[in-house]
């Protein structure tokens, strides 16, 4: 059974929201969600031990909703290829203590 998101608020200079119907929330910093990017790129240099490099400022240029799948964000250091999955971000909620 999958859980509806009722609220996504993103602060494009600090940090996104989401909440569940359940009452389960999320809210991270824009520069952990950005070091975490679902995309193919991404992954691969986490995968190869290494960190994503941000910069020392960072904001959402834009986000826009993707169906029932999940959140792409445009990033001001120009990334913008991954899609945060509901299911992605609802796991990280429990991490982040959200």
């Amino acid at each position: 059974m999958t859980v509806a998101v009722v609220d996504v608020i993103v602060d494009r200079e600090r940090s996104l929201g989401v909440a569940w119907e359940d009452g389960r929330r999320l809210d991270i910093a824009l520069g952990e969600l950005r070091s975490l990017c679902p995309c193919a790129g991404c992954i691969g240099v986490r995968e190869q031990g290494a960190s994503i490099q941000l910069p020392s400022s960072l904001s959402a240029i834009s986000a826009e909703l993707h169906g029932n799948w999940g959140l792409a964000i445009r990033w001001s250091d120009g990334h913008e290829t991954g899609i945060y999955g509901w299911e992605m971000l609802r796991s990280l909620a429990g991490e982040v203590g959200g």
